[in-house]
This record gives structure tokens, sequence and C-alpha cells, in this order.
């Protein structure tokens, strides 16, 4: 056994038998632990394989990131046979959106079985998803796609997934006011304009302006989250007109 291996094993000891809480999360036994032990395992320790590959949950998020899209797709197709295009690929981005998985990953406390070297409270939030998409990644390598497709429908499909909720569902506001705003002909810009805060932390301040008209301003740590956070309001202000079209 490699001396990686060795390490990555010994989690199980000082997480009070890891293998036992993945089962419990799964609702079924792993064939080889390892896949897991890498799904919950954090870039800060630097740790590689014999071929100098870095050993992280990264590589796996992007895998269940495909798997989760595939089954959702699959699910969508089969219960919306009249969805077009469009329609399907919008309901998709909903139930696989940042913000679902994140809570997806929160309620499972899958950040309570990560083995990193950075204090868990400086994690962002994001991590909550990127550990559900590598536990998903793992499933696939340890068991393959027809027990990967279960457990998306046990964790996700089944609890969550309702078509006609889902429709009502808004996952961004800029992108439903630019959609508006083509529709209907409309200029619209986002401003970046002085931020004359006095927070620690670095804001970014946008106006959007529809029809040489400022519709709403919003302050956020980003440019995309201010610009997200100003179309919110917007979407609000304007909501009667939007809803009626």
């Amino acid at each position: 056994m490699s001396v990686i291996r060795n390490i990555l094993s010994s989690r199980s000891e000082k997480n009070g038998n890891f293998f036992t809480k993945i089962q419990n999360i799964l609702g079924f036994k792993p064939k080889n632990i390892a896949p897991f032990e890498k799904a919950f395992t954090h870039r800060s320790l630097n740790l590689t394989d014999k071929k100098g590959n870095a050993v992280n949950y990264e590589r796996l998020e992007f895998l269940g990131d495909a798997m989760l899209s595939s089954v959702i797709a699959a699910h969508l197709f089969k219960e919306v046979p009249e969805g077009n295009e469009g329609y399907l690929t919008k309901m998709r981005a909903k139930v696989v959106s940042r913000k679902h998985l994140n809570e997806l990953g929160k309620d499972l406390k899958l950040i309570e079985l990560v083995r990193t070297n950075i204090p868990k409270s400086q994690f962002g939030i994001n991590i909550h998803g990127n550990l559900f998409e590598a536990l998903i990644g793992a499933i696939y390598l340890d068991r393959g796609f027809a027990y990967c497709e279960r457990f998306i429908h046990e964790a996700v499909i089944n609890p969550y997934v309702d078509i006609e909720s889902l429709e009502g569902q808004i996952i961004s506001y800029k992108s439903l006011l630019i959609e508006w705003c083509q529709k209907e002909k409309k200029a619209f810009r986002f401003e970046i304009y002085e931020d004359t805060g006095k927070d620690e932390m670095k804001h970014f301040a946008v106006k959007l302006w529809i029809d040489e008209k400022v519709i709403a301003k919003a302050r956020a740590t980003s440019k995309k989250k201010a610009e997200e956070k100003s179309s919110k309001r917007a979407y609000f202000a304007l909501q009667s007109k939007i809803n009626t079209q």
C-alpha cells in the first residue's frame, strides 16, 4: 500500500469511522473507499499519488457535475415530453444551480468529512455544493452509472424536483431582465460607479439603466453580485410589466 493510501486511510480513524459515515449517506456499502477518501480531501493538503497527480476532490467535482446534469436531463426529458430544448435547459439549470447544490451539501453535512489544512470556517459557501458533486463522482467510480443514477434520484429528484414549483423559480434575475429587455427592444446597461461605502472589504456599486433611466442600484463584493442584486431590485420594480408581457 502506498504512503498516500496509508495517509488517506487514516481518516477513517480520525473521523470516527469514515466508511460508516459514507455508507449512511449513500444508503449502500462502497466497494472501494478510495474514491470517497479523495472526494473529501482538500487541495490544501498538497497530496499527490505515485505519478505526481494531485489527490483532492476537484477532478471528482467535474465528474460529478457531468453525472448530475445527465441524470437530471434524462429525468426532465421523460417527465416533460412537451418541453422544448430551451425549456429543458432552463429547468435543469434550476435543479443544478449552485444555490441548490450548496443546500444539498449542507443538509448532508458533508463539510464535516473534509480533511484540510485550512480552518473550515474559512471556506466559502460553495464548498458544500463542490463536495456534493465530488461525492457523486466518487459513486460513479466506485459503483458505476446505475448506482450514481439511483443516488441522484433518492437525494435530489424524489425529494426536491417538482416541475410546477421549478417553473416559478428564478435563478438569475439578470438573465431574466436581459431577456425581457431584448424581447421588448429596450436599451439596457450596467454602470459601475464610485462606491462611497466605508466597508473594510472592497465593494462594487452598480446602476442598472433601462431606456436611459436608472431603474435600480446595488452594492456587493463583486461586480457579478452587484449586477445580480440590482437586477433583482429592478425585477420587483417592474414585475407587473414583466409578468404581463
